[in-house]
């Protein structure tokens, strides 16, 4: 009896089985989603070797006091562009005009005591000559006339120094740029070489990267290299390198610097970086890099099959690539359809 029911069971199994099939023959299949679409392609991209780098400004100074002073007028803040020889700050000049006028009243002094050592010393020549007077008055009043001259040359100097000085009242940019800091408030107290003031030109911006001493050569073969800010999604031909003829004995690296176009907008000092240098060319298996799937550690892309119906597959990406395409190891064949948006095919895949 346990044997005939067994197959009784295994008999309706069967043919439950067989109905589903035929059930599924006969359902419609699923559309195609409407998805875009990117090809697998192999092709010869640059060889690069990449590094860590930062954006730097190459003019960023910080302005300081030159006088002692109280600080009456700060005309520009943090991020203001300035234009050079624009006004930033200004010190109180009392004390300094106070000088300068000093120094003015000595020299009309000095002329005067010129002019009356001049006037004696014709006279004592005119007396020289009617032998009313020694030969010894006489040199003394020429000594006295030449006293006379270098006082004055003397106090003329100072107040050319008292005027250069009062002008340091005034801080003026040296070139255009953007304040990044303001160190002072109005009301305080200024003194020689205390910041006032730090700006940088966005003009003129690099990269600077540590590079290995055995990449150097291959390097500067090449001669290019492209900067990307990871945080803007951007890649930047580089205008120049320049290699730092100099290596740090611990890390056994070098700096190299990465020169970017002029007036680039978006991108200032300290941002990260990632220098690429060019090294050499290979053919490299390429993926579009917004095809690329990123879930903690499972790195995947759907590939489209005959029918356009999105399968994840797992994939292992290299170093290669571009701005539009990265190499992959493993896991693609060229030829194949890929997605490109690879959130909207995963809900078609799951839909």
């Amino acid at each position: 009896m346990r044997v005939r029911s067994a197959a009784i069971a295994l008999a309706a199994a069967a043919l439950l089985a067989g109905c589903a099939e035929e059930r599924a023959s006969r359902a419609p299949a699923r559309p195609a989603p409407e998805l875009k679409a990117g090809v697998v392609e192999l092709r010869e991209v640059d060889l690069v070797y990449s590094a860590e780098a930062v954006i730097e400004a190459v003019r960023q100074s910080t302005v300081a006091a030159q006088i002692a002073g109280r600080i009456v007028d700060i005309r520009f803040d943090v991020g203001d562009y300035v234009r050079k020889g624009e006004v930033i700050v200004r010190i109180d000049e009392r004390a300094a005009a106070q000088a300068v006028a000093a120094s003015e009243a000595q020299v009309r002094e000095a002329e005067a005591a010129v002019q009356a050592a001049r006037t004696h010393l014709e006279r004592s020549r005119q007396l020289h000559a009617q032998k009313f007077i020694s030969p010894a008055a006489l040199e003394k009043a020429e000594t006295e006339y030449k006293q006379a001259q270098a006082r004055l040359a003397a106090l003329v100097a100072g107040a050319g120094s008292a005027g250069v000085t009062r002008g340091f009242a005034t801080i003026v940019a040296p070139y255009s740029g953007v304040v990044s800091a303001r160190h002072v408030e109005i009301g305080e107290m200024a003194v020689p070489g205390r910041p006032l003031m730090t700006g940088f030109d966005p003009a003129s911006l690099r990269a600077a990267a540590n590079v290995p001493l055995s990449q150097i050569p291959a390097i500067q073969a090449s001669g290019r290299a492209r900067v990307e800010i990871p945080a803007l999604g951007r890649w930047i031909e580089a205008r120049a390198i320049t290699v730092v003829p100099a290596a740090d004995p611990r890390t056994h690296t070098t700096r190299v610097r990465l020169e970017l176009p002029h007036d680039l907008r978006g991108v200032f000092p300290g941002a990260f970086a990632r220098a690429h240098f060019t090294v050499g060319r290979a053919p490299r298996l390429l993926v579009p890099r917004e095809a690329v799937l990123r879930r903690s550690e499972l790195t995947a892309v759907y590939v489209l099959d005959e029918r356009g119906q999105p399968r994840l597959r797992q994939i292992r990406l290299g170093s290669a690539g571009d701005e539009r395409a990265v190499e992959v190891l493993a896991g693609l064949k060229p030829g194949e359809r890929v997605a490109l948006e690879p959130v909207k095919a995963g809900m078609a895949a799951s839909g």
